[in-house]
């Protein structure tokens, strides 16, 4: 996994696989955020295998599927409500962590606050 550090809340990256959660656990991240619909590619696994075994090391993870070329604003608040409620700092995915990268720079020009941090974020 080669993860891209956007600031200290987010970090972005390519798929990953639900036997990856104890590395990423280990690397310090508190949440994911999945930017990958189910079933884009034949060899993902799926938002609930992810999410289960998240769940099993202590993470907490959030689905805001997004369909390359077609992200809206809808989902950048979403994205951007996810980084506010998820415990951080965040690891967001997809095919490549272009799609997770331009979630957070939506969710920017939205006025989210991402890089003010909160206690109880922590």
């Amino acid at each position: 996994m080669q993860a891209k550090t956007i600031n200290s809340n987010l970090s972005v990256t390519g798929q990953i696989a639900a036997t990856d959660m104890t590395e990423i656990a280990r690397a310090g991240f508190k949440s994911i955020i999945c930017n990958r619909p189910d079933g884009e590619g034949g060899d993902q696994p799926t938002f609930a295998e992810i999410s289960a075994a998240a769940k099993t090391a202590g993470l907490e993870a959030r689905y805001i599927p997004v369909v390359p070329g077609l992200m809206c604003d809808a989902e950048a608040v979403l994205f951007a409500q996810a980084m506010a409620e998820l415990p951080s700092p965040i690891l967001a995915y997809c095919r490549s962590g272009a799609r997770s990268t331009m979630m957070w720079e939506m969710s920017r020009h939205l006025g989210a606050k991402d890089e003010t941090e909160s206690p109880a974020r922590k």
